[in-house]
């Protein structure tokens, strides 16, 4: 079995960052626009080398989007700046009538998602913005699990015609992809083999799923790990070859059960190959207060709850 190190932790909203930076040395025309939090969103560099190309609108997002829509209109590729909850929940009618409804060429970067922005608590952590993102029609919605991969996307996705919705974390999270990889929209990717369960995760929990692999591997249960961090469009192909051979699933997801990675699986065995599957996720319900490693134990979103969840669908095979 493969197993998979890291050697430093850091925060994937870094890799935004350092690939947007790039992307200002590289495509000039890439602009960016951010609503007062240059900080939290790691523009500076970005905005250091082409201050003429960035746009502060400050505290009003709503704004932020349809000045995003316009500057499409003359050839520009905007990049959008804040938190999650922010990029979605609060300006969701700009988002879907001048962006996605206009097949707008707007990538819209959202930090701080899920239970990991931590102390804020749940006015922050936003748990339903996939699902919101992923029901516009022709939005992308992309969940990187690092740094690298995180920095991958966010250059590749300067290339793709047509909106985007690019979601990452505030936390230091372990580094273990490739910093030369590749990224390509809407293609899944293999970590492990296995032949007994099939673990799809997506974000934070990729590193957690592998953790668990390791786990069940030393238990004698061998778990294939696919990190899907396109998920819309979802990489139907390599999903169902892999619940062929292993005939269960695991999804894991640092979002809400309902709307989220787990439900597009599901809709995908249901239609194609009926399977047992086990969802780890947040039970439909709102987060807290708390250190991200306090609140992912708490919630259930760990190598622990993707053990666990492993074992009960075992028994439905």
């Amino acid at each position: 079995m493969k197993t998979y190190t890291y050697t430093e932790k850091k925060d994937t909203r870094s890799g935004f960052g350092a690939g947007l930076a790039e992307l200002g040395r590289t495509n000039p025309n890439v602009v960016a626009l951010c609503a007062d939090l240059i900080g939290s969103l790691k523009m500076k560099e970005f905005i250091d080398e082409n201050p003429e190309r960035f746009f502060q609108v400050g505290i009003a997002e709503a704004n932020m989007m349809g000045i995003a829509a316009g500057l499409t209109i003359g050839g520009k590729i905007p990049f959008t700046g804040t938190f999650a909850n922010f990029s979605t929940g609060r300006v969701y009618d700009q988002i879907r009538q001048s962006i996605a409804y206009s097949g707008k060429n707007v990538k819209i970067c959202a930090s701080h998602a899920g239970l990991t922005l931590g102390e804020d608590g749940a006015t922050h952590q936003i748990l339903e913005d996939i699902g919101l993102m992923k029901m516009l029609p022709g939005m992308v919605v992309i969940n990187p699990c690092d740094y690298n991969q995180t920095k991958a996307a966010t250059i590749a996705i300067a290339e793709h015609d047509g909106p985007v919705y690019l979601r990452f974390g505030r936390p230091s999270v372990p580094i273990f992809t490739p910093s030369d990889q590749k990224f390509e929209i809407g293609k899944a990717l293999k970590f492990t083999e296995g032949t007994d369960v099939t673990i799809i995760a997506t974000g934070h929990l990729v590193w957690e799923a592998l953790e668990a692999s390791k786990a069940l591997n030393e238990a004698g249960i061998s778990a294939e790990v696919i990190n899907i961090h396109t998920i819309k469009p979802l990489d139907d192909k390599a999903i169902l070859e892999s619940v062929a051979k292993t005939g269960c699933v695991v999804t894991a997801e640092e979002h809400n059960y309902l709307g989220g990675l787990g439900e597009s699986i599901a809709r995908v065995l249901a239609k194609h190959q009926p399977t047992p599957q086990e969802f780890v996720a947040t039970n439909d319900t709102f987060g807290e207060s708390g250190t991200p490693a306090q609140l992912m134990d708490k919630y259930g979103l760990n190598s622990e709850a993707i053990i666990k969840a492993v074992k009960k669908v075992l028994k439905r095979k």
